[in-house]
């Protein structure tokens, strides 16, 4: 699915990052471990490292561990090699962690990628944010907890404990792999840039929403960011990925600040109605964009999102909303970060 700019301007857009980070991009993967060196593997391993190794977890089903892996603008937020259950076991079905609980990040860590092979030692940190669009790095995102790994041949599952579950309920999860011999390409305040210009970072935001069609809503949070050091206009846009929600109704309630700003910028958007005060109706299921809101530097607002449906659902829906606008100036146009949201039969309920 393209949820995002015509063809002409994502192919300026790859050309642009290309520039703007190829010579980072060859320092850290070049510099940072020279063939014919060695580095300790640890206490207790017996063994060192032959620079460079090169694990790396997917972001998207398709990738093969490429930095950056070759789709700019998909759903690079929902990566299939992370799963949140509430257990320690696998297999297991992605779930929304349950408030107060001890739940589980779940991942596959992939050995011998593009740029390197042989034993890879390290530790895999997981760390959560409210879930949402764009997300600053490091400042608004909270550690869960770590574990030092080696990876295997193959695919390693990796388990990280989740304990005690704040009170916020619903989040974005992000993975980072550090490894002495398999550095970082570079890390900024974007979280969607870090994400896909290093195979050692994925994001997952993914979100079940049970609704029963009998008039029960169910509230989400979605919180929106801006990595840039001056303010920046940005849209809120909700795609089906796949066949459309039978009698779905998505309504942002955006709070007075952000209606105030929505308002000044003109009202702007696609296939959307203002049906409350704040509060704007995504009313065309196939295209409906909220476009134009001014986000500042330094603040990360949060929107609500309520889905109900007028009809009894017979089996699963797939909905993504994304943030959409500038990563690195003014003027850009770019998936930022997003949700994908599994829209469910099912009895009203958080």
């Amino acid at each position: 699915m393209n949820t995002s700019v015509p063809r002409g301007r994502k192919a300026v857009a790859r050309l642009l990052f290309g520039a703007a980070l190829a010579t980072l991009m060859a320092v850290s993967t070049g510099g940072a471990a020279t063939a014919g060196t060695a580095v300790d593997a640890g206490p207790g391993s017996g063994s060192t490292v032959s620079a460079r190794s090169d694990a790396y977890l997917k972001d998207t089903a398709s990738d093969v561990g490429s930095e950056p892996h070759g789709a700019i603008l998909s759903s690079f937020f929902n990566s299939p090699d992370v799963k949140i259950c509430a257990g320690p076991t696998l297999p297991c079905v992605h779930s929304n962690p349950v408030v107060g609980s001890t739940s589980y990040v779940h991942a596959n860590i992939r050995r011998d990628g593009p740029y390197g092979t042989g034993l890879s030692v390290g530790t895999l940190r997981a760390y959560y944010t409210t879930s949402g669009g764009g997300a600053i790095w490091p400042t608004d995102w909270t550690p869960i907890g770590s574990t030092p790994v080696a990876v295997a041949p193959g695919v390693t599952a990796v388990t990280i404990p989740w304990v005690n579950v704040p009170s916020l309920g619903h989040f974005c999860i992000l993975l980072r792999w550090e490894s002495a011999t398999d550095p970082m390409t570079f890390e900024g305040p974007a979280t969607s840039i870090n994400t896909q210009y290093n195979n050692n970072i994925v994001w997952k935001n993914a979100n079940t929403v049970s609704v029963g069609g009998g008039g029960g809503i169910i509230d989400r949070p979605f919180a929106v960011a801006n990595a840039l050091n001056v303010p920046a206009p940005f849209d809120i846009a909700v795609r089906p990925l796949a066949e459309p929600v039978p009698g779905l109704r998505v309504v942002a309630d955006l709070g007075p600040e952000l209606f105030a700003r929505w308002q000044q910028a003109g009202q702007q958007g696609e296939g959307i109605r203002v049906v409350g005060r704040n509060q704007i109706e995504f009313a065309d299921p196939q295209r409906a964009t909220i476009k134009g809101i001014r986000i500042n530097p330094g603040e990360r607002p949060v929107l609500k999102l309520s889905f109900s449906t007028v009809q009894p659902l017979q089996k699963s829906y797939g909905l993504q909303i994304t943030q959409v606008g500038p990563l690195r100036e003014p003027g850009e146009s770019f998936v930022v970060g997003g949700v994908d949201y599994t829209i469910e039969p099912g009895r009203a309920q958080g």
